[in-house]
């Protein structure tokens, strides 16, 4: 690093942060005396800063520099710039990939005689396990495998979070023994073990530096992270944001992000919400409004007065839907009540001190309030929270933003609508049928519309203790009132960190969200990842008897079809208040301003309005009850407190000896054959068509992370080798074995493939027009492609929506256009993403799907190129290939970036 130092253009701006500390130093972008640099948007000042401390000449130059510092006209000119950021994080359900991968890179470098041990994390890597457990008990010991009748109520609900954990370890031991080997094999990789939360409010709480101070330097923190709700550390002024876990893999071995320099859209925020709006109404109208002025592939930063109406839970909360709006980072600077926060979680105050100095010497220190500090936008747009009304988001999407007044007539529209993504298509005559069941000895009856999931979940809400509160206070109401939710309704409570706990029992409310049937079922994503568990069974066959419209209603940010559970067919995203509020109701099919919640067994109509608390009454009870003391008692001991992790027996060799009987991990097949040469790319002929799909096909229609249907290939696969379906587990816990994944691939029941016309997981062979599932893939002997419309790829940071398809024989896609994840992943994996001329599309250029594709690769390729494409049928027409700098070119000869990384490693 001394060596870097003394060849860097910019060590004249070096100098100690306080002249009595002079070994502590940083690099002072003041003393570049560019009146630019002023004029920069606070989220482009952090880029600066790192390409100023990390120009050596080679990933870094003085001319990426200037490319950064010229913002205002490079913004446009899709200029590529490198970062390296400051450490990257990863949860499980993409972690064991990762790890996966670089077992088996060490293999492939051990190959090409290099050595193995130079593939290893060179920054920090923090390890966040939260998407494993899954809500197999509730409040009525709901069950998937077994039974424990012998049980008082009582204790069955005193036991229900054990039990999940418990269920949790015995499905994912091998994955965590794996984990911790790992952690041992690996230098600078650090686990956060099951049970401790969801990992970005860890994060937030307890693994965000704000600002580094490492190897005799400050520094301002920054990430990436493998799961695209990184964004959420944003709201603390910590810029960072999703990257494929490919992507994230390369980062951790030392390369730079290669990035274009985007676009800044200034956030205005301004006046006062009013007192009855919750963050997760502001978050939801903050989303339909950028997803409708177009932010793909751009930064937004919040400015504003409105701003420091805001705390740092309510930012992170819009800064964590960044993804749902499209957007790549959702940031906002560092401020006072930054500081504040990070004293009120515990923060140690020599640590407060030289990050508020810090960030006030190099100008990344925010006053809200002045506009002298306003910086120079793109383009900027303005929201008035004083405009903000109650909202939920649904069916099918978050951005489909729903006022709560709105709700009954919108879900009626649904109803009678086509097919899509506000339409469900049934007849009317259909709309008010009833199914009868009895459930627990008692008659019920569901209807379409009816709440089967309420779900208190997810890093989006359980991280701000406003809407935590908020529920808490209104199920006090509620029960006080005589309210209850219906027996049969799944409900859960699942906290994004034990401080969460904490601060309910404490001020008195979590016995009251208990008597709702809001237990703490575990500490993870659950329900929001598509953990959500089994529904009671007399639940499911009403739900198929009427083929219902079941609703589920979640504090999430995420849903997609098929994503929550395979019976809720409308799922609404809701602040946690809400949740409850709709499980009392029983459905979404009510106007709360207008109808009761509930008739109370004295017989009195109860309001919604009743037992809303306000913005005043909530912060009351939370400057009384979150305070520093929680946050340092639970995270002192969040690495250590899990005895079974502590228990758990892990290899200390460097190279990992696969187990050939493991369903769990298994050796990719990703580097068979690679050798130290590089392959001349070749055009694409004669390729097939596997589907034919439409706008905002999302990675969990792609790779679904939930239950692994009984009747899927996956299934049969598990079977094959000896697994019972108690032992299936999710999709997501299997990432870390090729052959279940890759017949995993498209497997989501929610899929619509135009070759089918319904909702399937399968396609059409088109050589003999025969009906298959995407495991019988080998049958191919040319080349797959995927015709697509707009937005494909939206959703999550899962890079097995690309390593799947690539297994399946998929060497393009092409589509009218991608979110910007996705299309990283396929150009990671060696993909070729295509996409359609301005204009253009599959409907417009008269496409079936049922041609045969040639795409011609020409010798020498150049970002963003067009290439022709001829088809079958004497047809020919042009797309665009989507590798938008010359790095991705780089990684696309190599075969993919994990190729050109071993082949890197493996040089003497």
């Amino acid at each position: 690093s001394v060596f870097l130092v003394m060849t860097n253009p910019y060590a004249h701006t070096i100098e100690p942060l306080d002249p009595q500390k002079p070994d502590h130093k940083f690099f002072n972008l003041k003393k570049l005396k560019d009146p630019r640099y002023d004029q920069l948007p606070f989220s482009i000042r952090v880029l600066l800063e790192s390409a100023v401390r990390n120009c050596d000449g080679f990933l870094v130059k003085k001319e990426d520099v200037e490319k950064v510092l010229n913002w205002k006209v490079t913004q446009s000119q899709t200029v590529e710039v490198p970062f390296r950021p400051a450490r990257v994080i990863l949860q499980d359900f993409t972690g064991v990939p990762a790890v996966v991968d670089f077992a088996a890179m060490r293999d492939a470098v051990k190959k090409l005689q290099g050595d193995p041990e130079k593939i290893n994390p060179v920054c920090p890597a923090d390890l966040v396990i939260d998407h494993s457990i899954q809500v197999d008990f509730n409040r009525n010991f709901t069950k998937l495998f077994f039974c424990c009748l012998e049980q008082t109520p009582f204790n069955v609900c005193f036991h229900v979070l054990q039990k999940n954990q418990d269920l949790e370890f015995e499905r994912n031991r091998e994955r965590f023994e794996f984990l911790k080997w790992g952690s041992k094999a690996f230098r600078n990789m650090r686990i956060i073990p099951p049970g401790s939360g969801i990992v970005h409010q860890v994060n937030l709480e307890y693994l965000a530096r704000v600002v580094f101070e490492q190897d005799g330097y400050y520094y301002p923190d920054s990430l990436v992270g493998t799961d695209s709700h990184t964004t959420m550390i944003d709201g603390l002024g910590v810029l960072g944001w999703g990257v494929g876990g490919i992507e994230a893999e390369a980062v951790m071995l030392g390369q730079p992000i290669s990035m274009v320099l985007p676009e800044v859209i200034g956030y205005k925020l301004q006046g006062t919400p009013n007192k009855y709006i919750t963050s997760t109404d502001i978050v939801l109208t903050v989303t339909k409004h950028l997803r409708q002025v177009g932010v793909v592939g751009k930064f937004v930063e919040f400015f504003g007065p409105g701003v420091a109406q805001l705390s740092i839970a309510d930012r992170a909360t819009i800064a964590n839907m960044c993804p749902e709006y499209g957007a790549t980072a959702a940031f906002f600077p560092v401020d006072q009540i930054s500081i504040h926060y990070l004293k009120q979680t515990g923060g140690d105050a020599e640590k407060l001190s030289y990050i508020e100095k810090y960030l006030k010497a190099v100008g990344m220190f925010r006053d809200y309030s002045n506009t002298a500090q306003d910086p120079q936008f793109t383009q900027v747009v303005e929201l008035d929270l004083s405009t903000v009304v109650p909202c939920c988001s649904g069916p099918k999407r978050p951005q489909d933003k729903v006022a709560v007044s709105e709700m009954k007539q919108d879900f009626k529209t649904c109803l009678g609508a086509k097919q899509g993504f506000k339409g469900f298509q049934v007849a009317p005559e259909r709309h008010d049928v009833r199914v009868p069941f009895q459930f627990n000895g008692a008659e019920y009856s569901l209807s379409h519309g009816s709440v089967v999931i309420a779900a208190i979940t997810s890093c989006t809400n359980t991280s701000n203790p406003s809407v935590m509160l908020g529920a808490g206070l209104l199920a006090q109401r509620a029960v006080k009132a005589g309210l209850s939710v219906k027996p049969y309704i799944k409900t859960s409570l699942s906290p994004g960190s034990g401080v969460v706990t904490y601060y309910l029992k404490e001020s008195g409310v979590m016995d009251f969200l208990s008597q709702l049937g809001f237990e703490v079922v575990g500490y993870g994503c659950m329900t929001c990842i598509g953990n959500s568990g089994p529904l009671p069974e007399p639940v499911v066959e009403a739900i198929t008897q009427g083929d219902l419209v079941a609703a589920g209603v979640l504090s999430g940010n995420r849903n997609f079809e098929g994503r929550v559970h395979p019976n809720t067919r409308a799922n609404y995203l809701a602040s946690p208040p809400l949740v409850i509020a709709y499980a009392i109701a029983g459905t979404v099919r009510i106007d709360f301003e207008n109808e009761p919640l509930a008739v109370n067994s004295q017989g009195k109509e109860v309001f919604l309005r009743d037992i809303w608390p306000t913005r005043e009454e909530i912060q009351a009870v939370e400057r009384q009850f979150v305070i520093p003391a929680m946050f340092k008692e639970v995270y002192e001991k969040v690495e250590k407190v899990n005895e079974r992790w502590n228990s758990l027996k892990a290899p200390s060799d460097k190279l990992y000896t696969w187990d050939p009987s493991s369903t769990y991990i298994k050796s990719p097949p990703f580097f068979d054959g690679l050798t130290r040469e590089l392959q001349t790319p070749k055009s694409i002929t004669d390729a097939y068509v596997l589907l034919d799909l439409g706008d905002s096909v999302t990675t969990d229609h792609i790779s679904p992370a939930g239950n692994i249907a009984r009747n899927s290939p996956a299934a049969r696969y598990l079977t094959s080798r000896g697994l019972t379906p108690r032992e299936f587990n999710s999709y997501g816990s299997r990432r870390g074995n090729d052959a279940v994944m890759a017949r995993g691939t498209f497997a989501n029941i929610r899929l619509l493939n135009k070759f089918i016309n319904k909702q399937a997981p399968c396609t059409i062979y088109l050589p003999t027009g025969e009906t298959c599932q995407f495991s019988e893939f080998e049958i191919y002997t040319s080349p797959l492609l995927i015709l697509a419309g707009k937005e494909y790829g939206s959703g999550s940071s899962r890079d097995w929506a690309a390593k799947g398809p690539f297994l399946l024989g998929i060497k393009a896609v092409l589509a009218e256009s991608y979110e910007r994840i996705h299309r990283s992943n396929l150009v990671g994996m060696g993909v070729i993403p295509l996409e359609y001329l301005p204009g253009d599309s599959t409907e417009s250029l008269g496409l079936s799907g049922r041609e045969r594709y040639t795409v011609i690769i020409p010798p020498q390729i150049t970002p963003r190129m067009p290439v022709d494409i001829k088809l079958d049928t004497g047809k020919s027409f042009q797309a665009k290939m989507r590798f938008d700098t010359d790095v991705e070119l780089t990684y696309f000869h190599h075969g993919g970036i994990l190729n050109y990384m071993i082949r890197k490693m493996s040089e003497n």
